[in-house]
């Protein structure tokens, strides 16, 4: 009889759980064609599309800039992303998914199509981690990236203000970014070649001799096949 009493409480505490998810997310409506969209109405969301100065989604109080494998390189390359990253820096709380590795190698060597070795993408990486201070999540595809959304939603968050501006690196900013992706590159080093070069084309024409001039034993980085073409 003690038993059926105790099974019969268990029960009914386990009928009151119930599953609640923040619903609400707004999306820059450029990603309206992202299949994101859609496996993230399979999970109940109410979706909000605005046009957003920073960032392609907003939950709670998290920004999250979302880009495909392809996407990240390419931004890379003509420094989108640097500008992306800049405006980030408005929001206490962001991410950066990089979705896509289910299909596209992250470090493929990209250097024959678009000038892009995978040591480059690596130490772009670690710029957004240690310079910038953003999270990057890496998502296998857009059902992967609804879930760490869903995932995200759970947590109590405050609404946040959409009252923001992108803010742009100037070109001597956006070279000394890319300058100190390069691994062992900081920025006294990235301020020394560019007083020392002024432009990142004359920094991968200069000869061994005038980089280890100015730069010293890290000027054995710079004959590593990876500089960005310009």
């Amino acid at each position: 009889m003690k038993t059926k009493q105790l099974l019969d409480i268990f029960s009914k505490r386990k009928l009151k759980i119930k599953k609640e998810y923040p619903k609400k997310i707004i999306i820059d409506y450029r990603e309206k064609n992202s299949l994101v969209i859609s496996e993230l109405l399979k999970l109940n969301f109410e979706i909000e599309f605005k046009e957003l100065k920073v960032a392609d989604y907003i939950i709670g109080d998290v920004a999250i800039e979302r880009k495909t494998v392809l996407d990240f390189i390419s931004s890379m390359k003509n420094r989108r992303l640097v500008n992306q990253l800049e405006g980030l820096q408005q929001y206490k709380n962001k991410l950066l998914i990089i979705e896509g590795l289910e299909e596209q190698e992250l470090y493929s060597d990209y250097e024959d199509e678009i000038g892009m070795h995978p040591n480059a993408i690596r130490g772009f990486l670690l710029s957004i981690l240690l310079k910038y201070k953003v999270p990057i999540i890496f998502a296998k595809n857009p059902e992967d990236t609804a879930k760490f959304i869903l995932v995200l939603s759970k947590k109590k968050s405050k609404e946040m203000s959409l009252n923001v501006t992108r803010k742009s690196f100037d070109k001597k900013e956006q070279m000394q970014f890319i300058i100190e992706g390069f691994p062992g590159i900081g920025p006294k080093t990235a301020k020394k070649l560019l007083k020392k070069f002024k432009t990142m084309k004359n920094i991968i024409n200069a000869s061994q001799e005038k980089l280890q001039e100015t730069i010293g034993k890290k000027s054995d980085i710079f004959k590593i096949p990876f500089l960005i073409a310009i």
